[in-house]
C-alpha cells in the first residue's frame, strides 16, 4: 500500500516515523529537539486587534523559551472561527511536524447560541484527529454566561472536562483565566481588555500566557516523555 493511500491518521504517523529515522542517522540533530505546538481557535488565538509579536501566540512562544524549551507555536487561529470551523481546518492543521495542539474554541459557539451538543460533537472529531495523528492536546475551556439557561450552561461547561477526560488531554479552564482571577474584575476589564470588552490588550495577553503557561510546559513535557 502507496503512503497517500493511508489514511490521514495513518499516514501522519509514517511521515512522523520516515523523519525520526533520518534524525536517528544523525541528520538535523538540533531541530530534533525543537517542539512545535499548534494553536487552533478563534480571534483570541490569532490576536484580533494587536500588532505583530503582541498576540497570544508569539507571546506564548517567547515566554516558553525564556523558561528554557525549544519549541515553536504556529498561529492556527481564525477570528470568528466556531468548533466547526475549527474542526473543517484539523485536517491541515495537524501536519507532520506537530507535535501538540492547543484547542481553544466555542466562544463564537456561545455568541451564536449553537446547540452546546453540536460544539461538543465538533470537539470530539478534533480530539479524535489529534489522537489518530498521536498528537497531544491541551483543551482550553469556556464557561458560559447564565443568560441561555440553566441548562445550556450546564452542558456548555460541562463538555471542555469531560471531553479532556475522555481523551486523556490537558485542561485548562478557560482562554481568560488569567484576567478573571484577578480580584478586581472591573479593573482587569479596564486595564487588560481592548475598547471591544471581548479581545485582551498585549498587556492582557501577557496575563494570559502567564496563566496558562505551566499547563503548556506539560504539554511539551508530554511529547519529550513521549519520545524517549
Amino acid at each position: 500500500m502507496g503512503l497517500f493511500e493511508l489514511g490521514y491518521g495513518a499516514r501522519a504517523r509514517a511521515l512522523k516515523q520516515a523523519l525520526a529515522a533520518v534524525l536517528a542517522l544523525g541528520l538535523g540533530t538540533a531541530a530534533a529537539a525543537e517542539v512545535t505546538i499548534a494553536a487552533l481557535g478563534d480571534s483570541l488565538t490569532q490576536g484580533y486587534g494587536l500588532a505583530q509579536g503582541e498576540g497570544f501566540v508569539p507571546q506564548l512562544e517567547g515566554w516558553l523559551r525564556a523558561q528554557g524549551e525549544d519549541v515553536r507555536v504556529l498561529n492556527a487561529g481564525v477570528s470568528g472561527d466556531t468548533t466547526a470551523g475549527g474542526l473543517s481546518r484539523v485536517g491541515w492543521t495537524l501536519t507532520p511536524e506537530v507535535d501538540a495542539m492547543i484547542v481553544a474554541l466555542g466562544g463564537n459557539d456561545l455568541l451564536r447560541g449553537i446547540d452546546p451538543a453540536a460544539s461538543r460533537a465538533n470537539l470530539r472529531a478534533i480530539l479524535e484527529a489529534a489522537q489518530a495523528a498521536e498528537v497531544e492536546v491541551l483543551l482550553v475551556g469556556l464557561n458560559a454566561p447564565g443568560n441561555y439557561g440553566p441548562d445550556y450552561k450546564a452542558a456548555f461547561d460541562a463538555m471542555y472536562p469531560e471531553l479532556a477526560a475522555e481523551f486523556g488531554a490537558l485542561h485548562v479552564e478557560s482562554f481568560l483565566k488569567g484576567l478573571t482571577d484577578l480580584p478586581d474584575r472591573e479593573g482587569a476589564m479596564r486595564d487588560y481588555m481592548q475598547p471591544d470588552g471581548i479581545h485582551p490588550s498585549a498587556a492582557g495577553v501577557a496575563r494570559i500566557v502567564e496563566a496558562m503557561g505551566p499547563a503548556v510546559l506539560e504539554l511539551v513535557a508530554r511529547v519529550q516523555a513521549r519520545g524517549e
